[in-house]
């Protein structure tokens, strides 16, 4: 009998922790719900450039680094994530805008950053810097800038081999490249976009 009351009594417990763990996920999900009434909004939806900025543009980077074509592929990804955003015109040239987004890559490093158990690099940890501005043509001021973004990702080593040179690297692994340049484009938008 003392047996069947506990089986009971825990029964009872874990049917009303289940019942605390709903009011609470339920809690949660109306306080989520309401955040966007209380002046909070998604991220990479806002923007802080004046309103009468409807076209910019976003000529080739300069490149100082020794990474072939990585100037014209991190721009191309720039004005596609701008393209994305859906709120401006991107054009590929200075003129004819309202404001004008210059870049310069200025390092791309590479590290090692975890070893095999022989010793070998099995990630390595790639640093982009950059020098980025963003200008209001019409009034001939700054709305951003960072002189000295830096964008770091790891990747796993291709081919077994230690490499240490950023163009050896990336021209064995086009596509880690490919992913760096995306994320880097993505962050430099968000941060101009979002005034963070």
């Amino acid at each position: 009998m003392r047996r069947a009351q506990r089986l009971t009594k825990d029964t009872e417990n874990r049917r009303m922790q289940s019942a605390a763990r709903l009011c609470l996920g339920v809690l949660g999900v109306l306080a989520v719900l309401g955040l966007p009434a209380c002046g909070y909004s998604l991220a990479g939806h806002g923007s802080f450039l004046p309103a009468y900025i409807k076209t910019i543009g976003v000529p080739t980077f300069v490149n100082r680094t020794v990474v072939f074509n990585l100037e014209t592929l991190v721009s191309q990804k720039v004005r596609s994530e701008f393209i994305g955003r859906g709120k401006y015109q991107i054009l590929p040239e200075a003129t004819g805008v309202d404001a004008l987004l210059n870049g310069e890559i200025t390092a791309v490093t590479i590290q090692p950053a975890s070893f095999s158990p022989t010793q070998l690099a099995s990630r390595y940890a790639i640093m982009m810097t950059a020098r980025i501005e963003l200008r209001d043509v019409r009034e001939n001021k700054v709305l951003w800038e960072n002189p000295s973004v830096m964008f770091r990702q790891e990747y796993d080593a291709a081919g077994g081999r230690s490499i240490l040179d950023p163009a050896a690297f990336f021209q064995q692994d086009t596509n880690a490249l490919e992913r760096m340049s995306t994320e880097f484009a993505r962050t430099i938008v968000s941060a101009i976009l979002e005034a963070f």
